[in-house]
């Protein structure tokens, strides 16, 4: 028998209560845990005006530049939940991403995001040099998913846009069998029929 939805009190104050939140029915997803903390929501934004009036888990910190370590540090000084640090992959890469992903974790990232076309040689440097996870970007199925799991990968995050929700079932399927409950993240990409 289903037990009811227990009703959870709200504290905010009123200058607070005005805040960006996120969809209460991401409360039903079984979410990650990251350093003990139950993460279900990320907000994916870089404005640190909304990153310090949001109601997100964490904070997604990546965008399609070369990774700045001022905007790091300052995304580091606004937010009070785990920041998911964006430390390049692209053009960015090998030494420089280690280096921003070691400043990153350094400045209190609970967490390194690579993007998709990040050599496997980056992926090892730096592993070499964080403690914190290593989130790798999945944009297609162009991938050898356990060649990035073997060098270092630990969780996936999946940013397909309209495929997403696919993408989300291939890995799924791909890791059924080695790993089923490897953490995968996901943006609210729009599904498709199947």
């Amino acid at each position: 028998m289903l037990e009811p939805k227990k009703n959870v009190p709200n504290l905010t104050s009123k200058l607070r209560s005005d805040i960006v939140e996120t969809p209460s029915v991401i409360r039903d997803a079984s979410g990650i845990n990251l350093f003990g903390k139950r993460i279900k929501s990320i907000i994916y934004t870089m404005d640190v005006a909304v990153i310090a009036n949001c109601n997100a888990d964490a904070v997604l910190a990546v965008y399609p530049w070369t990774p700045n370590t001022k905007i790091l540090q300052a995304i580091s000084t606004v937010s009070n939940v785990p920041i998911l640090a964006g430390i390049g992959g692209g053009l960015t890469k090998g030494l420089r991403s280690a280096t921003i992903g070691f400043f990153a974790e350094e400045n209190g990232a609970q967490a390194v995001v690579l993007n998709a076309p990040t050599p496997l040689e980056t992926l090892i440097s730096v592993g070499k040099v964080v403690d914190v996870p290593i989130i790798y970007t999945v944009v297609n199925k162009s991938i050898d998913i356990k060649q990035r799991i073997n060098a270092g990968v630990k969780a996936f995050n999946v940013a397909g846009g309209k495929d997403t929700a696919n993408l989300v079932r291939w890995l799924r399927n791909e890791l059924k069998d080695t790993s089923p409950n490897f953490p995968i993240i996901a943006s609210g990409g729009k599904q498709t029929p199947r």
